[in-house]
């Protein structure tokens, strides 16, 4: 029997209602946030104070938006909001504090809340994997997740529409087209195999946790500036009639594919948006704006560039394809350089995805 999203919050609602700390891991477009406005309202009195912990402020709008939208406005004026980098500096003097993409806890916060004694909700698209890590032992700790519902669940229940996934593995290039510049302004050219070999190098002879961070750091924005990903990018973004959504990794990449741009320096961002979305086949190369709360009609078609090491990301972008009507197919091509450290994030990106529907070529 299939799933309709008001019998997925219906079921989150049954097992949280009665904890007092509990999380759930609810795809795009399962509806957490009006989960979130749901528990809030079964706990309203005259004087119930709630506070709503985010990730960024523009969250916010939605929970105020969501509220009047499903006759919740009541809520409006008793909902306070917070983003995690200010959670500190708020008062304990709460009934229930929402904690959305609770994924984004840190060891930081855990004086404040523990320092909380009302009820703690999470709400996540994408909860940590692993319960080892920093966020993974946070949200176990003060939000554990009670109730999951994925992706492939919401496509076979006809709630998101289905998807292929196409990864291309490319060789890094042994051609000595990338332009260096040291000190004393003097230059040379090295390939791409040079240079990630460079930095593995350097990241292996580290010998401070802050050296190899930064070397990590230094190693992926390598693999961000390499050619041989837009050459392969530019292929495919002409060798479709469809709608196609092209993220970049920078914004002066984003300019480079001679198509309309989506990013915070373009000043015709907003006009080249409205003209997208209006669109029957039009293309848009974007950053990482985009990737976080802009439907888009009928995309069909999608390209990532890089994956960055975080499934989140790569989640939220391939969600931007997952609005189409139910019984339409979304094709989403992501780049990967084989045989790096590429390739692993790339399959960490995917582990949530079904890997019937994944094709690497």
């Amino acid at each position: 029997m299939k799933k309709s999203k008001d019998i997925i919050q219906d079921e989150a609602l049954a097992i949280l209602l009665p904890l007092e700390r509990g999380g759930v891991g609810i795809t795009m477009g399962g509806g957490k946030t009006l989960i979130g406005l749901r528990h809030m309202d079964a706990h309203y009195t005259e004087h119930a104070r709630f506070l709503v912990v985010a990730p960024k402020t523009s969250v916010f709008d939605e929970w105020s938006n969501q509220s009047k939208e499903h006759g919740l406005a009541h809520l409006s004026e008793h909902m306070h909001f917070s983003t995690y980098l200010s959670l500190s500096k708020q008062d304990l003097d709460y009934d229930i504090v929402y904690l959305d993409e609770c994924h984004s806890l840190l060891s930081s916060h855990d004086k404040w809340l523990s320092n909380f004694r009302g009820k703690i909700v999470g709400l996540s698209g994408t909860p940590p994997k692993h319960a080892y890590t920093e966020k993974g032992k946070m949200v176990a700790k003060y939000c554990p997740i009670v109730y999951t519902y994925e992706t492939d669940e919401a496509v076979e229940d006809d709630i998101l529409n289905d998807y292929r996934i196409i990864v291309h593995t490319l060789e890094l290039s042994d051609v000595k087209n990338l332009k260096m510049t040291g000190k004393n302004s003097q230059s040379w050219f090295t390939s791409e195999r040079i240079s990630y070999n460079y930095w593995c190098n350097r990241l292996d002879s580290s010998r401070s946790a802050k050296e190899t961070q930064i070397m990590r750091v230094m190693r992926m924005k390598a693999l961000m500036g390499f050619p041989s990903k837009e050459k392969l990018a530019m292929e495919l973004l002409h060798s479709t009639d469809e709608k196609v959504i092209l993220f970049a990794n920078t914004q002066e990449q984003a300019d480079s594919f001679g198509i309309p741009s989506y990013h915070s320096k373009n000043k015709e961002s907003e006009e080249n948006l409205i003209d997208f979305k209006k669109s029957e086949n039009g293309k848009l190369a974007c950053v990482l704006q985009l990737s976080e709360g802009v439907n888009i009609p009928n995309l069909r078609v999608g390209i990532i560039l890089h994956s960055y090491g975080n499934e989140r990301k790569s989640s939220q972008r391939i969600g931007r394809l997952l609005r189409l009507n139910p019984d339409e197919t979304a094709v989403i091509h992501i780049l990967c350089y084989k045989g790096t450290v590429d390739e692993n994030w790339v399959k960490a990106a995917l582990e949530n995805f079904d890997s019937d529907k994944i094709t690497w070529v």
